[in-house]
């Protein structure tokens, strides 16, 4: 481990936690959008209620693989020219997607531009919260996080509130969002310790350095793995809420928007109480610990509640969300176990890699829904696969977790070595 110079706290730290906050209400919004907006958009150009999940399902996964391959180049960017610049490009990205996403008439050209939206949607969360945790002090980054957290998952509330005025509407709100982001951003600044070693000739943004070396690669993976239940929960779960809500025998159509908006309140008020545990406990790994137990607990809730009311519904949906409000915790493990050189890299990838893993988390569990309606009919198979595909990622985010070190607390203030590990 070679360490760098030490890393000044600037002046600016609180507007730059601020800017850093609307970034990621507009990242929730833009990234959430669609789901809201699914059927009324589908309804429009074309697309049969039968067919709504199934094309539902390819549009979101396109999005979710340019999240996977924009977290790999945002990543990339921010180590080797600096986190401003993809906060800047990312931004402008997705805010032109969004604007061309207003005029769609078809479901091939819906999905290339949801997959150009998401290559833009990649860069802002990691972006922000590596500025915010190598701006802050060890001691209080933690509190910068959270607050970027809290304040940006209320981009799902205004995502669903906007919807109601139109599916096209919503998507220039996104757009226009996104372009005073961009004014705005032209006040923030680069973090003090990616000056440091900016000018340096230590390898900067190499992401081979995190494939080279064993014990590197697995803590790399755990820190994906561990984010897992998250997204099957907003991206399963709650997106498909009117299909669970009919095998449940809801008393009437169980709407997604409003369950993705109440499961946003949710996770931004766990992320809050996530936050303050955390940093009263000083452990992020016990602080995921009871997030993910509760997470489980919140989905076989769900999946029992037969005759389940609207307002049931949204109960249910506030605690799924509250019990998964560590993606905050989560980001910032991922920051903090890795040096400067390549953080960005990092923290950029690793919650886009959980957001893209939603691909072979749907794939596997439609696998479920056709295994279980083939052997025991069509009744409760959406519902079957629920409880298996629950239980395998719980199963895998808690084991992930378990190799992971605890790292509230530790200084960032170092560089990665291409060889040996930290």
């Amino acid at each position: 481990m070679t360490q760098a110079p030490s890393a000044k706290i600037t002046k600016n730290a609180v507007f730059l936690v601020i800017v850093a906050s609307l970034g990621y209400f507009v990242d929730i919004y833009d990234l959430l959008v669609f789901a809201i907006v699914r059927k009324a958009s589908f309804h429009d150009i074309g697309i049969p209620d039968a067919d709504m999940r199934v094309q539902g399902e390819f549009v979101i996964n396109c999005q979710m693989f340019g999240l996977l391959l924009g977290g790999i180049l945002w990543g990339i960017i921010g180590d080797k020219y600096g986190r401003i610049k993809v906060l800047f490009g990312s931004i402008l990205l997705y805010s032109v997607a969004n604007f061309a996403n207003g005029f769609v008439h078809d479901i091939n050209t819906y999905a290339i531009i949801r997959f150009i939206a998401g290559i833009g949607l990649a860069g802002e969360l990691g972006a922000g919260i590596t500025l915010v945790s190598e701006t802050l002090s060890k001691e209080n980054r933690g509190y910068g996080t959270m607050i970027v957290a809290v304040v940006g998952l209320f981009g799902a509330t205004a995502a669903n509130l906007a919807a109601k005025h139109g599916w096209q509407n919503a998507y220039f709100i996104g757009g226009g969002l996104g372009v005073l982001l961009l004014l705005l951003r032209i006040g923030t600044f680069e973090s003090g310790m990616y000056k440091n070693v900016a000018d340096s000739k230590v390898s900067k943004g190499n992401m081979l350095m995190l494939f080279t070396d064993r014990k590197r690669f697995f803590k790399y993976l755990n820190c994906i793995l561990i984010g897992m239940p998250l997204w099957f929960v907003v991206g399963i779960l709650i997106t498909q809420s009117p299909e669970f809500g009919r095998e449940l025998g809801a008393k009437e159509p169980l709407n997604a928007g409003d369950g993705i908006m109440y499961s946003y309140i949710g996770i931004s008020i766990g992320d809050l109480f996530a936050g303050v545990f955390a940093q009263l406990t000083r452990s992020r790994r016990l602080t995921m610990l009871v997030f993910q137990v509760l997470s489980l607990i919140s989905v076989i809730l769900y999946l029992n509640a037969y005759g389940i009311t609207e307002k049931q519904f949204i109960w249910l949906c506030l605690f799924m969300g509250f019990s998964v409000g560590y993606w905050a915790t989560f980001v910032t493990i991922a920051s903090e176990q890795f040096g400067t050189n390549i953080r960005s890299t990092v923290t950029t990838t690793v919650p886009n890699f959980v957001r893209g893993a939603l691909i072979p988390i749907t794939l596997i569990f439609e696998w479920f829904v056709r295994y279980f309606t083939a052997h025991g009919g069509k009744d409760s198979s959406i519902i079957k696969a629920g409880y298996v595909m629950m239980f395998i990622v719980t199963a895998i985010a808690l084991f992930s977790l378990s190799r992971l070190k605890e790292s509230f607390g530790k200084d960032l203030n170092y560089v990665e070595d291409e060889a040996g590990t930290i």
